[in-house]
């Protein structure tokens, strides 16, 4: 009887060794290093389960022990992340474990899309139509059926939207990327309104982004955007025309090709500020913050005039003579 006992205790000691070696070795195949040299992109697919990425990263030949990782649902399913669809970068060296991980987590791999101050909204969607692994929702719509699409039916989309560096990943779209830059100027507006100068000769924000797109199309240089802000202010206060070029070359629209010539100056179109008096009827371009921040606190001044220099600064004059004299010297002359 005594003997008997013994090899049974013999067996279950054995029975226990072997048990917690193959836990060990399981536990070894799900820390093991995953099969990739280099940085490598991978996908999880919308609606995507756990038991076929696992596959799917087996027959890629990421994952080396296939049956390490079914064994885990049946021996710790609580451990196993919620998947996420997306892309995600895989790093050399990465355990098996930590993989999961990381197709359970936020760190999708994402995109930028820049979009400069000053540009058109044509411009910013043909931008967004070019942009790689974002979805277009937008690419056949009009720019009426856009802004109906965001909540803002009847309104024209020049101006409203925030030239910015936007960041997003695969499965967003290019209205999410609208939204946010509408969403974002329209703060932004907002803001930059509450902190307006007492005398300005315009009244409603709406106005402030379409001094804030001439300032932008205007210049470059930030030292000059208030002072061309006074300029349009006392313009406008005297009855005078602005005459701005840029509201010349957005009312020919396609037809501009370069240059404006004088018949496009005295051409009537509805931007036109050399045909027009006041304002255009809408934005030309898409300001920034601090055109904005310009249009609503214009630099106190006598200026009247400006002109290139062609080096992206201007030549300010107080009289029409003096800006007939820096015309010929910057204009003419070249």
């Amino acid at each position: 009887m005594l003997r008997v006992v013994k090899i049974l205790a013999l067996l279950v000691a054995m029975t226990a060794i072997a048990a917690f070696a193959g836990y060990r070795y399981w536990e070894s195949r799900l820390e093991a290093p995953i099969a990739v040299d280099e940085e490598t992109l991978y996908e999880v697919p919308s609606g995507a389960g756990y038991h076929r990425v696992v596959a799917d990263l087996a027959n890629r030949g990421v994952l080396q022990d296939e049956w390490a990782f079914r064994l885990l649902t049946r021996l710790e399913p609580e451990s196993i992340p919620r998947l996420r669809a997306g892309e995600y970068m895989l790093e050399p060296g990465m355990s098996g474990l930590e993989l999961l991980e990381l197709l359970g987590s936020d760190r999708v791999v994402t995109y930028s899309l820049t979009v400069p101050e000053g540009w058109t909204f044509r411009q910013m969607r043909a931008h967004l139509d070019a942009a790689p692994k974002l979805e277009k929702r937008t690419r056949d719509l009009s720019d009426e059926e856009i802004m109906a699409l965001l909540e803002r039916e009847g309104r024209h989309p020049e101006g409203w939207f925030f030239p910015d560096t936007y960041r997003y990943h695969k499965g967003m779209s290019d209205v999410d990327i609208l939204r946010q830059a509408l969403t974002r100027m329209e703060r932004i507006l907002e803001e930059v309104w509450e902190q307006r100068s007492d005398d300005l000769p315009f009244e409603t924000p709406y106005e402030a982004l379409i001094m804030a797109s001439l300032i932008e199309r205007e210049t470059g240089a930030p030292e000059e955007r208030r002072e061309i802000a006074g300029v349009f202010k006392r313009r406008l206060e005297r009855g005078m025309r602005l005459q701005t070029d840029p509201t010349v070359i957005y009312g020919m629209g396609e037809r501009y090709a370069g240059r404006i010539t004088r018949a496009d100056l005295r051409e009537a179109t509805p931007y036109n500020t050399y045909t027009i008096d006041g304002l255009p009827p809408t934005p030309i371009a898409l300001p920034g913050r601090a055109s904005l921040e310009a249009a609503v606190d214009p630099l106190p001044g006598d200026t009247l005039y400006f002109v290139s220099r062609g080096d992206g600064t201007h030549h300010f004059s107080r009289s029409l003579r003096e800006h007939n004299n820096a015309v010929n010297r910057y204009i003419r002359n070249r």
